[in-house]
């Protein structure tokens, strides 16, 4: 990786690197990674959370091109929101986050 990439001066990578170090976004991502979901949906996937922050974590998420946000119609339908192609690129990274967490607790415990 290039030097110039995590220097904290705005570049792609380093939006990237702050939006999924926010705490609740890789659970987010997972829950998105089981396929497009309602708002309440991802809500109760993600124990916890509390309605405003899943609402600041989605629109970060839309603006840096992670996930769609989509209406069905022109109805008072509810929201959908669903990962994009460079969303459903991180799943195998939070699932060897996921795997690394939970190794590195079991050792902590011994």
């Amino acid at each position: 990786m290039k030097k110039s990439q995590l220097t904290g001066d705005g570049s792609r990578c380093d939006k990237v690197l702050k939006a999924i170090g926010d705490y609740w976004t890789l659970s987010i991502i997972g829950s998105l990674g089981q396929g497009e979901r309602r708002f309440c949906e991802i809500e109760r996937a993600v124990a916890g959370i509390n309605p405003v922050t899943l609402t600041a974590r989605l629109k970060k998420m839309e603006q840096i091109g992670l996930i769609e946000r989509k209406t069905e119609s022109e109805k008072k339908i509810p929201v959908i929101y669903a990962l994009t192609s460079e969303g459903l690129e991180l799943l195998p990274i939070t699932e060897s986050i996921q795997r690394f967490a939970e190794g590195f607790t079991s050792s902590k415990k011994k």
